[in-house]
């Protein structure tokens, strides 16, 4: 954070204006936005949710201003360079022409002989000649500093114009409805009685300070109006306690599905009172799956869907919680195809090596702010969307909400209708 407005104040400030009253508020100004996103986070120990909003709203938004604002700064820090080197150029060309090219005496003088000239007075014109060329030296120095000045503020103007408009589509975005998407999905020894059984799943709605209300809601109402045989949660679906959040989780309890609606922790869950939530969700009628699994049937065919904690969960300190897919599948029949929720994609490996048909995630949030869904890749098999690991397939859902910024820039919030076919169909 230190670092990224430093940054800033370099290019938007120092660049931009002459020593003086102005650079020392713009300074002071800078701090203070440095620190607003790092008391956003600080607030939620020991603010009550309502006093934290207005906090987290402003931290977190300057925030993703910023992050863009750096981004289009460094994408233009070639047309800085190019600009002054064309300017230190014109400098020197300036330099140059200003030298004189030989004596401005009348021939024949003697150098020895010639008064000493102590002042500017008409008929002195050798001193003046001097002074005028120091002032002209100066004047072109200043008239550099002008030049680079006003191109720097120009690259500011442009890059705050550049941060200012995708923080705010990003923002338009995130506060949006969630995109629907339908992904069929084969799975092998799958029952054709199962051939287009919906599975309809989210994740990572981070209810907080910031999101919640309404649109939550149109989240629910999105999921029942795809008509799921199951819904699947797939972790962080929390950022705050029971008591702060009870109103915002309300909704859960309106979802309608034929064969049940499902949740697996996420990492966020461990950072706040754990246990809690388990012990609400099932009065919502949502089951917590935890290290285990669920037959789902239709007629006399069936598959299994199981769950296990998030990878963090076994460094929260909690008993008994901690990733454990062996317990999940223990007992089962192999030639069942079982389908996984597990939050982050990364864990598919372990379930490629335990033979799973299907793994359900989140996590990532599509990358939520491109470009830092490269960032996600260092640690993620995969940011969004369909692939194969082995013999395993797995989707990675984009999430409903949003963390830390509110806005999100080449990924929208997303809904996922999984329709499993059996094979041949």
């Amino acid at each position: 954070m230190a670092l990224l407005h430093a940054y800033l104040w370099f290019r938007l400030v120092r660049s931009t204006t002459a020593p003086g009253r102005l650079r020392r508020l713009l300074t002071v100004l800078t701090v203070v936005l440095a620190v607003l996103p790092v008391a956003a986070v600080l607030s939620r120990g020991f603010l009550p949710i309502e006093a934290a909003a207005p906090l987290s709203w402003i931290g977190y938004s300057w925030l993703g201003v910023a992050l863009y604002a750096v981004l289009a700064l460094v994408i233009l820090e070639p047309v800085r360079l190019l600009g002054n080197l064309r300017i230190r150029r014109g400098d020197g060309e300036v330099a140059r022409q200003a030298v004189p090219s030989g004596p401005r005496r009348g021939p024949g003088w003697d150098d020895a002989a010639a008064p000493v000239d102590r002042g500017t007075a008409p008929g002195r014109g050798a001193v003046r000649e001097d002074g005028d060329g120091q002032r002209g030296a100066a004047g072109e120095g200043g008239a550099a500093v002008d030049r680079r000045r006003f191109l720097a503020r120009g690259l500011a103007v442009t890059a705050g114009a550049v941060a200012l408009g995708t923080a705010g589509t990003g923002a338009w975005f995130a506060n949006s409805a969630p995109v629907v998407r339908r992904v069929p999905i084969t799975l092998r020894g799958l029952d054709p009685a199962l051939d287009g059984l919906r599975i309809v799943t989210f994740s990572d709605g981070h209810l907080s300070a910031t999101y919640g209300g309404r649109r939550f809601e149109r989240v629910v109402e999105l999921v029942n109006e795809q008509r799921p045989d199951v819904v699947a949660i797939v972790g962080d679906l929390v950022d705050g306690g029971v008591d702060e959040l009870r109103e915002d989780v309300a909704p859960l309890a309106d979802l309608v599905s034929e064969q049940g609606v499902y949740f697996v922790t996420g990492n966020h869950e461990y950072f706040v009172d754990t246990q809690a939530w388990m012990r609400h969700l099932p009065t919502l009628g949502v089951d917590v799956l935890r290290n285990e699994r669920v037959a789902i049937r239709r007629g006399g065919a069936s598959f299994d869907l199981a769950g296990i904690d998030d990878r963090t969960a076994a460094s929260s300190g909690l008993p008994g919680h901690g990733a454990d897919l062996d317990a999940a599948l223990d007992g089962r029949d192999e030639s069942t195809p079982v389908v996984l929720l597990a939050h982050q994609p990364v864990q598919v490996a372990q379930a490629a090596a335990a033979g799973v048909d299907l793994q359900l995630s989140g996590h990532t949030h599509g990358g939520q702010l491109w470009p830092f869904d490269y960032a996600v890749r260092l640690d993620q098999p995969a940011v969004e969307g369909w692939s194969r690991h082995g013999d395993t397939q797995l989707y990675v859902t984009s999430g409903a909400g949003y963390w830390g910024p509110p806005m999100r820039i080449g990924a929208r919030p997303e809904i996922t209708v999984v329709e499993l076919r059996a094979p041949g169909r």
